[in-house]
């Protein structure tokens, strides 16, 4: 089935030095780029992290220290993967809550201010564990009747992942065909940062998903407590949702 985008819909996956959204980096990234028209650009790089690989991420995917210390860093790249995504919508597979927090932070790393904002993010695995509750691997088996043999390539998994929505569209009517339905369906909740610490309320009201003022307005706290803020700006979260706070913060400054 043709996807039916009226965005360029940009399909990733990040092999990275580990889990930690916040402090990780990224190692490889693979970008299939989906066009109206159905034109496919793929796009994959490895990406010196500045950091040092653990073995136990290596062991995942088998990029090594070697493999990448004479490949640029994610700074570098950083400016042709913003116009590369620039108007694009977003999928990927368990996408949600690790590659596209984690690229936001290789961003705001990299002094690129990407505006996320509005994008539509379409998580496949989202989709396949409300529908079938499995893998990657067996959701590329269950769909498209194929093995995936280079699991924890980024290309690789990209294009599975690319795959397995298309037949997954093929094989449910329910699903519509339609990039911010797709959206919606596979999202949990209705993050405002990608690490879900501020959602919208039932009134799209932005309020804390955390803590002592969970379920709290973030602009009612601000403005009562405005110290809470900077305990925030000082505290080990991610650069997004610290973006998005102060974007908040100034919105009620400048009333």
């Amino acid at each position: 089935m043709k996807l039916n985008v009226r965005n360029p819909l940009a399909f990733i996956d990040l092999e990275t030095t580990g889990i930690d959204v916040t402090n990780d980096r990224i190692v490889e990234i693979a970008v299939v780029k989906i066009y109206p028209d159905g034109k496919e650009e793929v796009r994959c790089r490895r990406v010196n992290p500045t950091i040092p690989i653990p073995k136990e991420a290596s062991a995942v995917h088998g990029i090594t220290d070697v493999d990448v210390k004479d490949e640029p860093t994610f700074k570098e790249i950083a400016k042709s993967l913003a116009q590369m995504l620039e108007g694009c919508d977003f999928a990927g597979f368990n996408s949600n809550k690790f590659d596209f927090p984690l690229l936001a932070e290789e961003f705001l790393r990299a002094g690129i201010d990407f505006d996320f904002h509005k994008r539509r993010f379409i998580d496949v695995q989202t989709i396949f564990h409300k529908m079938e509750k499995r893998t990657l691997e067996a959701a590329y088996k269950f769909y498209c009747q194929k093995d995936l043999t280079d699991a924890h390539s980024a290309e690789a998994d990209t294009l599975a992942t690319y795959e397995v929505l298309k037949a997954q569209l093929d094989m449910y009517p329910d699903l519509e065909n339609d990039v911010e339905w797709l959206a919606s369906f596979s999202s949990h909740t209705r993050n405002v940062d990608f690490a879900g610490r501020i959602v919208l309320d039932e009134k799209d009201v932005e309020v804390f998903n955390f803590g002592k003022y969970k379920g709290r307005s973030v602009a009612e706290i601000f403005e009562k407590e405005p110290s809470y803020y900077a305990w925030m700006m000082n505290g080990d979260f991610p650069l997004y949702t610290k973006k998005v706070l102060t974007n908040i913060y100034l919105k009620l400054r400048n009333k």
